[in-house]
């Protein structure tokens, strides 16, 4: 769309489409495809999308519509951002043709680049797309390879097997940084990490007690993890919402204190400290929860690590299978709201409890339009999830990427949070 509107009441969201943009099949976008496109969409938030909006419709072609139930001031952050896959647009025309198996062979958008090839589980391939309304691609032809080993990516970097790689944390970071003609760039992601006290609800367990979830986050040295993993570029918010999202409140910090958080032990009746259980975690997580670990042992909160692999885990999660430490992550895109919604209220989908009093202000906040007021309440909110220490923020993470001799223009952190190269047609390679 090259703008959108909004009526008074809130109810009304109307795009007009950007003239002359076409499918690769070289068909123009039109209202009708954006419509189809919506109704399409399956993805994570299409039941909150579906039970908000009342209606689409396609006046003309250039033009579409939305009509809400009732006045959703999170609608452009669900449909206009990244937080969700609603507004990619698809041709009706061509997927009613081939229908959705035969759509998954041979995708088709209006980007840069068009579908060459997909090899599950070795590559994609894309080839540029000529006159594309932004700009021509100066690279023509992309090839991503899923290489699940870093050590691997590392050493096909450093051969010129690849000339972007992504996900060098640690020691392998360094070694880029030390390495000639290869370039550390760190990108700035959205994703933030912290600890979730899943029995904190429950009167006999010892994270019931404030203090205690207090003596735990005053256990852990963010900043000396954050140097061994990220090199030191991830940010220590105090918060599980991104710094850069809409209504961030930004806490106090809770500094590395472990004679503090030996004292509130003492206090909240664990001298000796006590057994705390497991301590669930995303395999890919595996190093920074056991950093995290490490620290809680020597406070004397003793812990066991129970990696699981990333489908079984949030699975679990989700179910509220997994007591007493977690390690929770989200890298969505949103804003305060979408995240404190998904995490924090009663309700969500990976809370384990909740407080009446964020439950009563994320209601009043959900339907209020004037964002000075709705962004004083989602303020509150975050102060009193700090004030009960519902989490043990952990960090902002950064990820660790290299890019080799080849390439003038990695696209790397060129969007603001967004840790991959992008937008593609930005991308260039040196001149020979």
């Amino acid at each position: 769309a090259e703008s959108w509107s909004t009526s008074p009441d809130g109810l009304v969201y109307e795009f007009v489409l950007r003239k002359g943009v076409k499918f690769h099949n070289g068909e123009p976008v039109t209202a009708e495809d954006a419509k189809f496109s919506f109704e399409r969409y399956r993805g994570t938030s299409a039941k909150a999308l579906k039970d908000k909006v009342a209606a689409v419709e396609a006046p003309d072609p250039g033009r579409v519509r939305f009509r809400l139930k009732q006045p959703w001031p999170d609608f452009m952050t669900f449909y206009g951002t990244p937080a969700t896959g609603a507004g990619w647009i698809v041709p009706k025309k061509y997927v009613e043709k081939l229908g959705e198996e035969g759509f998954k062979k041979a995708p088709m958008g209006a980007g840069p680049y068009r579908f060459v090839s997909f090899t599950p589980g070795v590559e994609l391939v894309l080839e540029a797309v000529e006159g594309y309304w932004r700009k021509t691609p100066s690279v023509k032809r992309l090839v991503f390879k899923a290489v699940p080993d870093p050590t691997t990516r590392l050493a096909m970097l450093k051969r010129g097997e690849a000339d972007v790689a992504y996900g060098l944390a640690g020691e392998l970071g360094e070694e880029v940084r030390r390495t000639p003609g290869l370039t550390l760039r760190p990108t700035p992601f959205v994703s933030t990490h912290w600890l979730v006290f899943a029995d904190q609800w429950d009167s006999s367990s010892p994270w019931h007690d404030r203090r205690v979830r207090l003596a735990a986050t005053y256990a852990v040295d963010r900043q000396t993890i954050n140097q061994a993993e990220t090199l030191g570029f991830s940010r220590i918010t105090g918060s599980i919402i991104p710094a850069g999202f809409d209504f961030y409140w930004q806490p106090p910090a809770y500094p590395y204190d472990p004679a503090r958080a030996k004292q509130l032990l003492t206090e909240a009746g664990y001298p000796k400290g006590f057994d705390a259980g497991d301590f669930w975690c995303d395999a890919a997580t595996s190093r920074s929860s056991e950093a995290v670990l490490n620290y809680l042992q020597s406070a004397g909160i003793r812990t066991r690590l129970r990696p699981l692999e990333r489908a079984g885990f949030l699975k679990a999660y989700q179910e509220k299978k997994l007591r007493n430490l977690i390690y929770g992550l989200s890298g969505i895109f949103g804003n305060a709201a979408t995240r404190i919604e998904a995490f924090t209220t009663s309700s969500g989908i990976y809370a384990y409890g909740g407080y009446a009093d964020i439950d009563g202000l994320f209601r009043e906040q959900a339907g209020e339009l004037d964002p000075k007021k709705r962004e004083a309440i989602l303020h509150r909110i975050q102060q009193l999830i700090h004030e009960k220490v519902m989490y043990l923020p952990i960090w902002q993470l950064a990820v660790l990427q290299g890019y080799g001799p080849r390439v003038a223009e990695s696209g790397l952190g060129l969007i603001t949070d967004y840790p991959w190269s992008a937008p593609y047609e930005d991308l260039r390679l040196k001149a020979r």
